[in-house]
């Protein structure tokens, strides 16, 4: 009896993410304000607070599946946390990698569900992107994210004012790696440690030479008395 529950509970799941997919094609929702509130514009961060002990990792996942467990052991071999900012786009075809993200304890963040230019996107469009990512990560592990992190740091008042209303902070960084484009992991290395400080948030992606180099980067702030912590938890410390 239990069996045939389970089963019947995780047809109804899969049911529900193919609904969804099948509908990201399809507008349907509500206008917003096209103005961008003092708060919105002030709902943006590079960086916590230089008092914090904390560096945080963020991880933009469009590819990369295999490098994204290979990064998932390392920073569980390390006592480390990271957020990744998961494309619903990827997650579509990796709900099992998504969900193991999330088991282990890391932070889970938006990055839009095709990887578009936000500043080029009208309100409705940029809700849709938005929030279309926001309900498919819902359905996979049950939590909807409250950090989004447009794709190429490209902002608006119109995606900021989407962020508002939907409750989101947005993220950008203080540190850009650069990994996708130089495939380098002594220039990732140097880029992620040289003359880091407190509150800091690193920009990386799932490449094979950031998996390669990402060992000594976390030896590296532990020698310095820096943890890898997630976005939120570096803001709490009073960004």
């Amino acid at each position: 009896m239990k069996l045939r529950k389970n089963t019947l509970i995780k047809a109804m799941t899969n049911l529900a993410l193919c609904a969804l997919v099948a509908s990201v094609g399809i507008v349907c929702l509500s206008p917003i304000d096209s103005t961008v509130s003092k708060e919105g514009e002030e709902n943006i961060y590079r960086c916590a607070s230089e008092y914090s002990d904390g560096v945080s990792l963020m991880f933009n996942v469009y590819w990369g599946t295999e490098q994204v467990y290979q990064i998932l052991e390392i920073l569980k071999e390390n006592n480390a946390k990271a957020t990744f900012f998961i494309g619903g786009a990827w997650a579509d075809d990796n709900v099992e990698c998504l969900k193991q993200i999330a088991l282990e304890g890391h932070e889970i963040g938006n990055h839009g569900y095709f990887h578009k230019d936000h500043a080029k996107l009208s309100i409705v469009e940029n809700e849709k992107e938005i929030k279309t990512c926001n309900q498919f990560i819902f359905l996979s592990i049950g939590k909807t994210p409250t950090l989004f992190a447009p794709p190429s740091g490209s902002c608006s008042k119109e995606m900021l004012s989407v962020c508002n209303k939907l409750n989101m902070t947005t993220i950008l960084w203080s540190r850009d790696t650069i990994d996708w484009r130089d495939k380098d992991s002594s220039l990732i290395y140097k880029r992620a440690t040289k003359d880091i400080k407190g509150g800091e948030f690193v920009l990386m992606h799932p490449m094979q030479e950031t998996v390669n180099a990402l060992k000594d980067i976390l030896n590296y702030y532990n020698a310095c008395n820096l943890r890898a912590v997630t976005v939120t938890e570096n803001l709490q410390a009073g960004g």
